[in-house]
Formats: structure tokens, sequence, C-alpha cells
């Protein structure tokens, strides 16, 4: 019973949608969409804030002159709002990353109000959702719906509040800031949205008009747009280094655009670390702010995954883009499809005219290859009908990796007795354990210098007294 009082006192808090939703009745989501409802299916409340306030800002701004002191604060507070969303609401509260102490939180969910992206409890919530649930239905911005979708249509068309992923939001619901700010929400936005930068703009150098359009409306729209690339292109631009198998990608593009979000791909392997750019020259100003707040007592317990972890993660995902690179190379018949053939077959077919020499115990057709041999004609053919593992290896000339790797596609069979090769062969049909290193599609690697013709030179030894 001790343990329930904390739920129930927070539980005010706690219900994530609209207190005019009844699960019991069909939501309109689940209603296709046609000419007389299409209207029911769009959410009017954020068209207006996130199209119609700012269309009517930009044409304002046709008669509103920019004052450069203007200008520089709307840009200022770009970067404060922007931090309150990138510094605050994702990396403190949907990833606990780092903790901050109660001015720096209260600083950050003043900001984070200001960038007008819904509160905090509301915003985490659901990046919570997308990051437990990604690509997936559940995920309230899927990229696998669409590069629109996952930027903004999500917010303009009307979600099922049943198929959005849930999530513990339960150290949310116990943070009073964010009890505080998520009541109060519509009062924080329009005082720290609209207000505030009136207040500086308008006190500090009269221009009140131009205070409430630049570094009020035109701002909240830079600073939403930049935002929304978290959901949308930082799920479609650029490479993924640690984990391809979900869409998250980086890109430094991404990253100047969302002040340092953009090494997507590694937050979403990492989540809880407060870097999202791990490489010195990654431009990524919300962890350089982070680490600097910290340096001044405002924040601390930055959190970082081991260095030994990231680069587990980005070696196997090497192996895996080398695995399929390799997988569309021809490597030659498998050892262990060739046929055996006896040496007297071997030594016949070779006088019969077709052009065959065994190196190593492997039989191979060189007939194609002939007049294309850069050591000459008479040298390969010379070779023809015999063993020439000797002269392949240095006896004559000790032959590349890449003529190694050349002769494995001329395979045509190997012979009886022939090395260790016809030994390894009946060991696999006996089902005796044989070891070699395959990639993750169960295919055998062949390291440089690792082909089954290479023959390790003997051991010079001294001459005799």
């Amino acid at each position: 019973m001790a343990s329930a009082a904390p739920q129930q006192a927070a539980q005010p808090a706690s219900a994530p949608r609209s207190k005019k939703y009844d699960p019991t009745k069909p939501h309109i989501t689940e209603q296709p969409m046609t000419i007389h409802n299409w209207y029911k299916h769009i959410n009017w409340i954020n068209v207006t804030l996130i199209l119609f306030v700012p269309l009517y800002g930009i044409i304002a701004a046709f008669w509103t002159p920019l004052q450069w002191k203007t200008a520089v604060w709307a840009v200022v507070y770009y970067f404060m709002t922007g931090l309150g969303i990138t510094a605050g609401y994702h990396r403190l509260w949907a990833h606990s990353s780092y903790t901050a102490t109660t001015p720096l939180k209260i600083f950050l969910a003043a900001m984070g109000g200001g960038a007008v992206e819904g509160s905090i409890r509301w915003w985490a919530r659901d990046h919570r959702a997308h990051h437990r649930y990604t690509d997936t239905d559940k995920d309230p911005y899927s990229v696998r719906k669409g590069l629109l979708y996952s930027h903004f249509g999500w917010m303009v068309m009307k979600q099922n509040p049943k198929r959005i992923g849930r999530t513990d939001i339960s150290d949310l619901n116990d943070d009073p800031i964010v009890v505080w700010q998520h009541r109060n929400y519509l009062k924080t936005v329009i005082t720290m949205g609209l207000i505030f930068p009136c207040i500086v703009t308008g006190l500090g150098w009269g221009d009140w008009k131009g205070g409430f359009i630049y570094a009020g409306i035109l701002r909240i729209f830079f600073v939403q747009q930049a935002t929304f690339c978290v959901n949308s292109l930082a799920h479609w631009l650029g490479d993924q280094p640690f984990d391809d198998r979900n869409s998250p990608r980086d890109h430094v593009i991404t990253a100047l655009a969302t002040l340092g979000e953009g090494y997507h791909n590694f937050h979403h392997e990492f989540p809880s670390d407060y870097r999202n750019a791990i490489e010195w020259h990654q431009y990524d100003p919300t962890k350089w702010t982070i680490w600097i707040w910290k340096q001044l007592g405002l924040a601390y317990d930055l959190k970082q995954f081991k260095q030994n972890e990231i680069e587990k993660g980005r070696l196997q995902q090497l192996q895996k883009k080398l695995d399929q690179k390799r997988q569309q190379l021809d490597w030659g018949i498998p050892l262990e499809q060739l046929p055996i053939i006896d040496w007297d077959a071997y030594e016949a077919e070779a006088k019969d005219g077709r052009a065959l020499i065994a190196v190593a115990g492997v039989v191979h057709d060189v007939t194609d290859f002939i007049k294309e041999h850069p050591g000459g004609k008479a040298l390969i053919t010379s070779a023809i009908g015999k063993d020439a593992t000797a002269i392949f290896n240095g006896g004559v000339y000790n032959h590349s990796n890449a003529a190694h790797n050349l002769l494995s596609t001329m395979r045509v069979g190997v012979l009886r007795g022939g090395c260790e090769v016809e030994i390894w062969k009946r060991a696999q049909r006996e089902n005796k354990d044989i070891s070699f290193v395959s990639d993750s599609a169960g295919q055998k690697i062949i390291r440089a210098g690792s082909q089954v013709t290479r023959i390790a030179e003997p051991i010079a030894s001294a001459d005799a007294a």
C-alpha cells in the first residue's frame, strides 16, 4: 500500500490523453478519410500553431522592418529555446543522460516552453515511445509512414492514442518542475514564446512589433522545424555506422540543423549518452553546453557509454557491411562442392586438350586465361597436366595474393589425396569438427594470403660444414 501512494499523488498529471477522449468510442482514425469527414482527421490546433501562425508571421514581416539588434536577439533566443529542447526535453528528461540542478531545470523548462513543442511530459513520453518502438506502428512519428509524416504530418493529423506505444514516465510524474510546466503549459508558451522576447526588444530598443514577429513567431517556426528534422531528416539522410536494422542515421547536415542532434544512429544505439557526437570534429553544441554547465556546477553525472562498447558496435557494423560486400564477389566454387578427381584422370584430361593445372591439390581450368597470363604463355602451358604447386609458390614466381584469388575462380576439382583438401572434405562428410571463420551468412572467410593454393615456403637451413 505504501508504494502506491506516490503513484496516486502523481495521478492528476499522469493522464496522457485529452479529457474528451473516450476509449470506448471508435476513434476518427479508425474511419477512412472521405470528402465528408476529412476535416475531422485534422488536428486543427496543431495546424494553427505549426502552419497558420507562422504564415501570419511571414506576411506581417513584409510590413515590419527588421532591426539588427532584433535579428541578433532572435538568433540568440533561437539557440536558447533550441537548447531547451535538445539539452532539456531530450537529453535531460527523455533520456536522463545527465542530472541538472534545480535552477538549470527551471531554465530549461522555461526555454523548452518558449519553443512551443508541447510540455516536457508529453514530449518525453512520445519520444520514449519512439525509441522503444522505432519504425513500427507504435512509433508516434515513424519515418516508415513517409518523410513528411515523420516531420510534421503526425502532428497535423490526429493520432489514435491506443496505437501509440506505452512507456514508463513515472520519473517525470515525480518531478515537480515537469508537473508544474505540464499543468501550466499554455501560460508558459504565451509568456516564454511571445511575451518575453517582446519585452527584451521593447524595453531594450523600443522594437515591440519586431520582437513579436521575428523573435517570437518566426523564431518559434524555425526552432520547431529544426526539431522536426530529428524525427524526419535524421531517419532518412546519412550513414549507419553502428546499426542498420532501423532507420536512424548520422549526418553533419542534420547536426547543423538540429544543434547537434544529427548523429542519430549513435544516439539510438546509446541513448543514455549525453553526447550525440563522439568525435572532436563533429558538430554538437548541445554536448558542449552541457559540459560547460558541468564546469559551472549546474550539471553533473554526465553519462557516457564505455568506449569499448561503442567500438564493439562500430566494428560489428563494419563487419556486417564487409559480409554484404563479400557476398557480392566471386570466390570460386567452394572446395566442398568440387568433385574429387584421380591423378590418372587429371593427366588424361590434360593430354586430351583441356588446360588443367594442379596447385596444392586443387585442379584449375586455365584454358581461357592462357593468353592473358602476365608471365607469358610458355610458362603457364609448361605446368599443364602437372603439379604446379612449387612453380606457383616461388619455384618460378611467388604469386601475389591477387593471383591466388584469381586462381580460385578457376577451380574445377580436387585431387584424390591432394594435400589437406580431400581430408577436409572427408571430415565434412563424416560430420567431424572442422573449424573455420565464416561471415554472418555462414560463408567461409578467406583472409589475404589464406587461399588454399598458397603454400608456405620452406625455411632455409644452414649449409653442412
